[in-house]
């Protein structure tokens, strides 16, 4: 470039007629638009029991909108049929939400993830991504209902960078301090997303999903994971954690379902 342009350059540049290179930021109010008809509650219904019905966590719709992924710990144990109990998901924002009756059709114990089959008219589904690509410090966001139903059916976004990612279980210093639990997931080892956002109770089953895309690379999971990394901690930290969505793509393909 000839001398007599510089000052003319710097000029234009000061101005913003000439732009420099840069990222442009990703639509996420638009991307979260497109992530919430497909974040359900996940719960149980009643109609002797008062309240009728109680969340439990998040789940996300999948496949051809039929079905919902969720962490198993937020399935309980035991539903009483005899008194007509059944697993529900709920669908919607406040009192214009709607319940759908839903069945367990599958579970990964090792992973904390359990795929239910909604019944009624498919629901908007997310698509599932590489997770195996997730890098250290990248954002991403995660959408579903903190604290249950004490903040109720508005789901709520968090957002966040991925600040390690883990191993499930860390050795202890002595043997009398492993769990049944911790050696079990010791023998089948996996890495998880630690993540600098925080995450609630009611979270388990978010989504953690690429702000551009909507794409799922992980589950919002922190009962299941804090119980094996931080079991010898007395008061447990507000460190959040996620399954990578690989294990979420092969619990939907041993189902049959495609992702």
């Amino acid at each position: 470039m000839k001398k007599g342009i510089w000052p003319l350059f710097g000029q234009l540049l000061v101005l913003g007629l000439i732009l420099p290179c840069v990222t442009v930021s990703a639509d996420l109010p638009g991307v979260i638009n497109q992530v919430r008809p497909s974040i359900v509650a996940v719960g149980t219904v009643q109609p002797t029991r008062t309240p009728r019905s109680v969340f439990l966590g998040t789940g996300f719709i999948v496949g051809a909108g039929l079905h919902a992924v969720t962490n198993m710990h937020v399935i309980p144990e035991k539903i009483d049929f005899a008194r007509k109990e059944s697993i529900a998901v709920f669908s919607g924002r406040g009192k214009n939400a709607k319940v759908y009756l839903a069945e367990l059709v599958a579970r990964d114990d090792d992973h904390d993830l359990a795929l239910l089959e909604i019944q009624g008219q498919p629901l908007p589904a997310l698509k599932i991504g590489n997770s195996n690509r997730v890098r250290e410090g990248e954002e991403y966001a995660f959408t579903g209902f903190p604290i249950g139903m004490i903040l109720g059916l508005y789901p709520v976004t968090h957002r966040g960078i991925v600040s390690a990612v883990t191993p499930i279980v860390i050795p202890a210093t002595s043997a009398d301090r492993l769990s049944a639990s911790q050696i079990r997931r010791m023998r089948n080892p996996y890495t998880v997303f630690q993540l600098d956002a925080t995450a609630y109770p009611g979270n388990s089953g978010s989504p953690l999903y690429e702000t551009e895309t909507g794409r799922v690379i992980g589950v919002i999971n922190s009962v299941f994971v804090k119980q094996t990394k931080e079991a010898v901690l007395s008061a447990p930290s507000g460190i959040s954690y996620a399954i990578p969505a690989q294990y979420v793509g092969a619990l939907l393909r041993k189902a049959g379902i495609a992702d």
